[in-house]
């Protein structure tokens, strides 16, 4: 089984915000690929479904975003995930908007749940999707940035580049994060 997370805040305010595109990546992922009902299991919401005869588990942490950490150990600890089947999908202001970014491991590159999931595994050693949300203006402070909806005319660009990742997740489920990178990067 395969892991696959998406990055958020939950609560109303948090909607539609630049932090949450992946909550809003595996929400797609969940419309366009069958699965049990969501459940509410390790600090998150989680749903069993299957992608390309691959079973998977989605994970949307409830913990906030810099806590990510806590939910994700321990959906691994309890499936014994090897962390080559795990994919973490966060945005990432450091990439201009409408870019991703696969990776097979690394740094948390300043993003603050990315970072907190290295820490509790112990290890950078797992694929992640980053998804450009910047960059940051200048006159912008970059937390205020993050938590800020995009504007109207920014939606139709981020529901396509939504759109895309999700198509970048079902990648990498069949075809590992190598063909991911050539494909999407």
């Amino acid at each position: 089984m395969k892991l696959i997370v998406g990055l958020g805040n939950i609560g109303r305010k948090y909607e539609n915000t630049r932090h949450n595109v992946g909550f809003d990546v595996l929400n797609v992922v969940a419309k366009r690929n069958a699965g049990d009902s969501p459940k509410e299991k390790f600090d998150g919401r989680t749903m069993d479904a299957m992608i390309g005869g691959e079973r998977v588990l989605l994970l949307w942490p409830h913990t906030l975003m810099n806590r990510s950490g806590q939910s994700v150990g321990a959906a691994v600890a309890f499936y014994q995930v090897p962390l080559g089947d795990l994919l973490v999908v966060c945005d990432d202001f450091n990439l201009p908007m409408g870019k991703m970014r696969f990776r097979m491991k690394g740094s948390a590159g300043g993003q603050r749940g990315l970072d907190d999931i290295i820490n509790r595994l112990g290890s950078d050693e797992f694929s992640r999707l980053r998804l450009g949300i910047g960059p940051v203006p200048d006159a912008w402070d970059a937390a205020d940035f993050v938590l800020a909806r995009f504007g109207p005319s920014d939606r139709t660009m981020v529901d396509e580049e939504i759109e895309r990742a999700a198509e970048a997740v079902e990648c990498w489920v069949t075809n590992g994060t190598q063909a991911g990178m050539n494909k999407f990067n």
